[in-house]
């Protein structure tokens, strides 16, 4: 390898939904070395844009973005444009967040209190074929595998108004008078995870309490009565 080839910066494209955020991290970027910024995006539509427009090496995304979300857009970009890697960096670092992006084809995650050194360091880890991930990333996996599996419910064939597996998990731990605190730990999630979901299934099944959830668990045979 060239001298010129091993100074060559890592061409960039940030993607997140905040426009503070985004120049900040743009700013950022900016100061250090090895990395050159040819792109932000404001949404997942358009990092998939930008990368098939401008071939980055790498693009940093955020998760929670309208329009295309950062899974589906790491997903996209993986599959359409495979010599772009994906760092995601994001707010968040619960099971829900972390192994779905992970699953998408990120090689990198990191969460928005990395510094610019672990930034970096996480760029040309995955350019140089190796994993991405913050010290915290690396732990939570690391628990994640050391730990049992959550208990699964009692589903009956399959689950009724489009309830998705973990909405089943949910329910499952309502039906058990668990808070959302308490669920969050059993799920490995956090309570705002926990709190999305009971939305979600709420919205699915015209349920208007918890109370409501419980009878409906029963009734549609997702929980068994106690013996």
């Amino acid at each position: 390898m060239t001298e010129a080839a091993e100074t060559k910066p890592a061409r960039v494209v940030v993607a997140d939904d905040q426009t503070v955020v985004r120049e900040g991290i743009v700013m950022l970027l900016g100061l250090l070395p090895g990395i050159e910024v040819v792109g932000a995006a404001g949404d997942g539509e358009e990092a998939v844009k930008l990368v098939a427009e401008l071939a980055p090496d790498v693009v940093l995304m955020d998760l929670r973005m309208p329009r295309c979300d950062g899974v589906e857009a790491t997903r996209r970009i993986r599959t359409e444009h495979p010599g772009t890697q994906v760092v995601v960096l994001t707010t968040y670092a619960d099971d829900d967040s972390l192994f779905p992006a992970l699953k998408a084809g990120a090689r990198g995650y990191l969460t928005k209190d990395a510094g610019g050194d672990e930034i970096v360091r996480a760029v040309h880890n995955v350019l140089s074929g190796d994993a991405g991930l913050s010290p915290s990333i690396q732990r939570r996996l690391l628990e994640r595998l050391s730990d049992p599996e959550p208990p699964q419910p009692a589903v009956s064939a399959e689950a009724p108004d489009g309830l998705t597996t973990r909405e089943v998990e949910v329910l499952e731990q309502i039906a058990e008078g668990l808070s959302n605190q308490e669920i969050a730990r059993r799920l490995h999630v956090s309570p705002a995870t926990v709190k999305t979901h009971i939305n979600n299934l709420f919205a699915k099944t015209g349920l208007k309490d918890r109370a409501q959830a419980v009878r409906y668990a029963y009734a549609k045979g997702l929980v068994r009565p106690p013996t």
